[in-house]
């Protein structure tokens, strides 16, 4: 009885974590920074690239996790972005460019269907979240 609850518990721990990293040079790890790109280039002017800290994928869901820079590793002057010439950020708070985004594959196409620039929070915990993003995030996300 103890080594089936065991098991069960394994079993459980490996399925809460059933989401995969998409490796890099991947056409899905490109197609899901791909869909992140154009939000973050609005706020925080073209051309970015993105350092990935956290990249998850479960079906049809996916969550990122990514530090925005310019190619080449130069960093964003969070003051000098389009963001804060419309006054929709304040370079002051926050974690600079890092960038969190929950994103959805409609069709063939990955959509960044909500995302974050220099959150101080953990926003994507939000309860109605939760339902559809709780495989790539299911730490944040009580069942």
């Amino acid at each position: 009885m103890r080594r089936l609850l065991l098991l069960a518990a394994l079993l459980a721990a490996s399925a809460a974590n059933a989401w995969t990293e998409p490796q890099r040079g991947t056409q899905l790890r490109a197609d899901l920074m791909s869909a992140i790109r154009p939000h973050i280039e609005w706020s925080l002017g073209a051309p970015v690239e993105f350092v990935v800290h956290d990249l998850r994928v479960q079906g049809d869901v996916a969550f990122a996790s990514v530090w925005a820079q310019r190619p080449g590793g130069a960093p964003i002057n969070m003051y000098a972005t389009p963001a804060v010439r419309r006054n929709e950020l304040d370079p002051s708070v926050g974690d600079g460019p890092s960038v969190q985004a929950l994103l959805q594959r409609s069709g063939r196409v990955w959509v960044a269907t909500h995302h974050a620039i220099s959150a101080t929070d953990v926003w994507y915990s939000w309860h109605e979240f939760c339902p559809l993003w709780h495989p790539v995030v299911p730490e944040v996300c009580a069942n």
